[in-house]
């Protein structure tokens, strides 16, 4: 039986990570073959490719990083892989994964996989979840799902996938919807079909700078007012609750909306934003009058992953509303 070739690359992290004295903690350091010699069977079940593309903890993977390895795995398939697995460090895969997904058209899946254990320490996961993750990639029913994460025997998709803690082993969930499916018996999986993804964002044209900022007790938006002198173009705010401001801040909305997007989300970690429940100053429909736009169902760092890709790709400032709410309606 022909095996099928997975592409696999590393891009640091957890994962790869060994002692260093001098640094006084683990460093990431194996490179992507070593990783794959580590896993046994690997070889049993695909033929293996395995390059590593940067060794960065993942809290300095920036989106130029992502499109380089976004430009590396479509350079895989195209050769013939059947699917593709990234390994970086779990600290951004929710963001990662996600930013990647807003571009990968390709059929085949694209897998992203880390680990919370280093590879030195007792019961690490590393090795279970690269094999885990080669064996989704290899699966025909992954095609046509986008990018996923894959932790723990456990199939995410990378738009509702969340770092729920910040240690143990079963750090990943998808509060809002459950996991796509589970790896058993070396196979994968899926409760449900694929569904229809958004298209793909514009190519990026140019480099953008997006914040995000949290609202807190007795804000009143002033550092917000410092992103804009900085000169952003854009923000992402998340707001109290289904997506809220105080009084304060509200009042100030006019005159950031008229400078940049400004996108309001919710920092209570599951739950979407609402648009016509509550009409106070500081309300959903209060900030939306003034210009903002509502996130949704997105996370603070996924809607600002998407807004960076919308402003970075092209879409005019007085456009992003009508492609914020286009990219929605083709979500399912």
């Amino acid at each position: 039986m022909t095996l099928p070739r997975i592409a696999i690359a590393s891009l640091g992290g957890t994962i790869s990570m060994t002692p260093d004295a001098a640094a006084g903690g683990v460093v990431p350091r194996l490179s992507a073959e070593q990783l794959a010699a580590s896993v046994p069977g690997l070889s049993e079940v695909a033929n293996i490719s395995a390059e590593s593309l940067f060794q960065l903890p993942s809290a300095s993977l920036s989106f130029p990083n992502l499109l380089a390895a976004l430009a590396w795995a479509e350079r895989q398939v195209d050769a013939g892989a059947a699917g593709v697995v990234l390994t970086q460090g779990t600290d951004s895969i929710e963001e990662s994964a996600f930013f990647l997904d807003l571009y990968w058209q390709r059929e085949a899946p694209l897998i992203v996989t880390g680990a919370m254990r280093a590879p030195q320490s007792a019961g690490a996961e590393g090795p279970a979840n690269l094999l885990s993750a080669v064996l989704a990639a290899r699966s025909k029913d992954s095609r046509g799902r986008g990018v996923m994460v894959v932790m723990n025997d456990t199939i995410h998709a990378a738009r509702w996938v969340r770092k729920r803690h910040t240690l143990t082993v079963q750090a990943f969930e998808s509060p809002e919807t459950g996991p796509l499916g589970v790896i058993v018996e070396g196979i994968a999986h899926y409760f449900h079909p694929a569904g229809t993804r958004p298209p793909a964002l514009p190519p990026v044209s140019g480099d953008v700078r997006v914040a995000l900022l949290e609202t807190y007790m007795g804000d009143d938006g002033q550092i917000a007012e410092l992103v804009r002198a900085a000169g952003y173009q854009g923000l992402v705010i998340g707001g109290f609750g289904a997506g809220h401001l105080s009084f304060g801040f509200a009042e100030r909305m006019e005159a950031l909306c008229a400078d940049m997007p400004v996108i309001i989300a919710t920092r209570t970690g599951a739950g979407p934003t609402t648009s016509a429940t509550y009409g106070y100053i500081g309300s959903e429909v209060d900030l939306a009058r003034r210009g903002a736009i509502m996130a949704g169902w997105l996370c603070p760092r996924k809607a600002r992953a998407l807004l960076w890709g919308m402003l970075a790709g092209g879409i005019g400032r007085c456009d992003i509303a009508r492609a914020w709410k286009d990219w929605h309606q083709n979500l399912r």
